[in-house]
């Protein structure tokens, strides 16, 4: 173990005294996200408040509890420095904003929206839900609001779940009979319906605040710091890879075997090196955002382990890419345009959510698309408990891609005198 241990930490200085390593895993993706920082204007100004003022429209043809809710929600303070929400009650011209890119969002709610969502017989078609209709050409900015939007929707549904929930209990205990049922259900609907809009507890609140009740403000670079540290991420592991067809073809890995190391230390040794570099990397540039930018990551025993399992899952791939490649040029070309595809799909540069449904499921396999979900997350004031989905997906990502691996460079006789 001592000996696995030594040679990744050998590997780890090597890798940090290489000036063309370090360009391109720390200063490039460092520069690239100041870049986006400014086309997104999050260095405008002076202070770092993390304003966004993104321009949506409500129109709010509901014109009942829910709807108004919801513009309530999208009007408030806490939303104010993120959101410029104005109304409407034009739909097609609201969509008209969005197409000539005058505004990010239209949030279009339906006419019988609270009345379909408290009918006893409520259904799920089409034009009793609320249209999202957002501009392709601001992924970023849209999310957010989709992320809002999708918070609210969840606690409608809940509240709609629990008040189904009471029905069916009520009918068990024997306190109403089931043809009492309808009367009951549009009985509570009429209820909530009632309650006055401006009293000081509302049925649906946004939650803005951390564990530590800090404002959690939300800010682009904490959109885009994590999709450039992830996509360069894919760089080192690519580049550790290389390293290990190099010395083997060197002759160093031969050599290291004249020595009382047997191949699965040296191997391990190697894998351990790489692992231990990409985390490296990521901190450094979550560090240095946060001194340099102020950028809230958010809850750090989940930034920490949600790196772990990032770099763990890539270096899945970087591995599986070593043992296809028979030469270390073979592995840096194909390792740079896993780079870009894996940024892509993954959502570094394009929210997936704007991507064909297709494309959507591809970007399941790429360790970008979940870690980039697990810093959303965080950036949203999530805990770890939030992070479940994306640890165990990474997880097991990488056991199966370290597997696949370690059969093929088995085959492949990597190591051997």
């Amino acid at each position: 173990m001592l000996k696995t241990f030594l040679i990744g930490l050998k590997d780890l200085k090597i890798a940090f005294r290489d000036r063309a390593a370090i360009i391109f895993m720390l200063l490039t993706p460092f520069l690239l996200t100041i870049g986006m920082g400014l086309v997104t204007g999050r260095f405008s100004s002076n202070d770092n408040s993390g304003a966004l003022n993104i321009p949506i429209v409500i129109v709010n043809l509901d014109n009942d509890s829910l709807g108004d809710a919801l513009v309530e929600v999208f009007s408030s303070e806490e939303l104010a420095d993120l959101l410029e929400t104005t109304t409407s009650q034009d739909a097609e011209a609201a969509r008209a904003l969005v197409d000539k890119d005058e505004i990010t969002v239209a949030i279009i709610i339906p006419a019988g929206f609270t009345q379909n969502i408290f009918s006893a017989n409520a259904s799920q078609s089409e034009e009793h839900q609320v249209e999202f209709y957002a501009n392709p050409s601001r992924p970023t900015s849209a999310g957010i609001v989709k992320t809002i939007l999708d918070g609210f929707m969840a606690r409608v549904d809940e509240m709609r779940v629990g008040g189904i929930t009471s029905v069916t209990q009520l009918i068990i205990s024997g306190r109403i009979s089931p043809e009492q049922a309808n009367a009951v259900a549009e009985e509570m609907g009429a209820r909530f319906e009632n309650t006055p809009t401006d009293s000081d507890e509302t049925l649906i609140t946004l939650n803005t605040s951390t564990n530590q009740t800090e404002t959690n403000e939300v800010d682009m670079l904490a959109y885009i710091a994590p999709g450039m540290a992830l996509m360069f991420l894919m760089y080192t592991v690519s580049y550790g890879g290389r390293s290990i067809l190099a010395e083997k073809s060197g002759g160093t890995l031969t050599r290291l075997l004249v020595t009382p190391t047997n191949s699965m230390q040296i191997l391990g040794g190697k894998v351990f090196g790489i692992f231990l570099t990409g985390a490296a990397q990521m901190f450094i540039l979550i560090g240095a955002t946060s001194l340099l930018f102020q950028l809230q990551w958010g809850n750090m025993l989940g930034v920490i382990l949600l790196v772990f399992a990032a770099v763990f899952g890539a270096t899945g791939w970087g591995l599986l890419i070593t043992a296809f490649a028979r030469t270390p040029n073979q592995v840096g070309s194909v390792g740079s345009a896993v780079m870009l595809i894996f940024a892509i799909m993954g959502g570094s540069f394009l929210s997936t959510e704007n991507m064909p449904d297709f494309v959507q499921t591809l970007s399941k396999i790429t360790p970008n698309a979940w870690a980039l979900d697990g810093f959303t997350s965080l950036a949203f004031g999530g805990d770890t408990a939030s992070l479940t989905t994306p640890l165990l997906a990474l997880l097991t990502m990488g056991i199966l891609l370290f597997l696949v691996s370690a059969v093929l460079f088995g085959k492949k006789n990597l190591v051997q005198k």
